[in-house]
């Protein structure tokens, strides 16, 4: 019997993480020796976000570096994993009635290269993303989470890929040592501890959480991809935060692993 595939949300933080080697980055490489080896890899990122779903069905999708101002060599940087039409058409199947568009151009972003770079550096791992709907409330995309549950009995790692707490306005750009804000420190505690106790609901409903969650997710778009990783977990199953920390004051690289 195949073992149930864990699941994961990483705070991804700067792309310049890509390059580096950090306790984030450190951390990132240790989830991916700990789990066993996924046949395949479902992304839900921050960075793609647009008013429709789609999934990537390119066979090798290539490396998309969507962000400016810095250096040259993060744009250098390739992560040539193969994609995977057959996963794509089983995400599209597993969402049924909603038309997921198969999207054969679209590429990977930073959202995912970024940080699997590090978790899974041989790139040799299929990959798919599946886009976040923007014009659907976080209901819709916890509910699109629990729908893909049935991907982690068949060897799929479904990985998130956002911040739990993502204010750029508030970043502190060239700050290296910036301690992190009172309210990004007290919504991320109350969001770990809603994680904790399975309160899956008021996580959904965030706004309701106060000024400390209007700062900290000033846009729902790094934020959602939370609440795909809470829709896959199971009654009893355990979680766990294997990564930690605040970069520039203001973003969370919290990581969340279901399983």
């Amino acid at each position: 019997m195949t073992k149930v595939m864990p699941s994961v949300f990483l705070g991804h933080g700067n792309p310049m993480n890509a390059l580096e080697t950090n306790e984030y980055t450190q951390a990132w490489r240790r989830f991916g020796e700990s789990v066993p080896r996924p046949r395949g890899i479902l992304a839900i990122s921050a960075h793609w976000y647009l008013p429709s779903l789609a999934v990537t069905g390119s066979s090798a999708p290539k490396t998309i570096h969507d962000f400016g101002g810095f250096p040259e060599e993060l744009y250098n940087i390739t992560y040539p994993a193969p994609g995977s039409p057959q996963l794509a058409r089983e995400v599209q199947k597993l969402l049924l009635p909603l038309d997921v568009t198969m999207d054969e151009q679209r590429g990977m972003d930073h959202g995912t290269w970024a940080v699997l770079c590090h978790v899974f550096p041989d790139a040799d791992i299929p990959i798919v993303q599946l886009s976040i709907d923007s014009s659907m409330n976080p209901q819709f995309h916890y509910e699109t989470g629990c729908r893909l549950q049935s991907l982690r009995d068949e060897g799929i790692l479904i990985v998130g890929s956002g911040n739990l707490v993502h204010n750029l306005h508030a970043y502190a750009w060239g700050r290296d040592k910036m301690p992190p804000y009172d309210w990004a420190v007290r919504f991320e505690e109350t969001a770990r501890n809603l994680i904790t106790e399975g309160k899956d609901s008021s996580l959904v409903d965030y706004q309701r959480l106060g000024d400390d969650a209007l700062l900290s997710v000033p846009t729902p778009d790094h934020y959602l991809p939370l609440l795909y990783i809470l829709g896959l977990r199971r009654e009893h199953e355990t979680v766990s935060f294997p990564v930690e920390g605040f970069e520039g004051g203001s973003l969370s690289m919290l990581s969340v692993q279901i399983g």
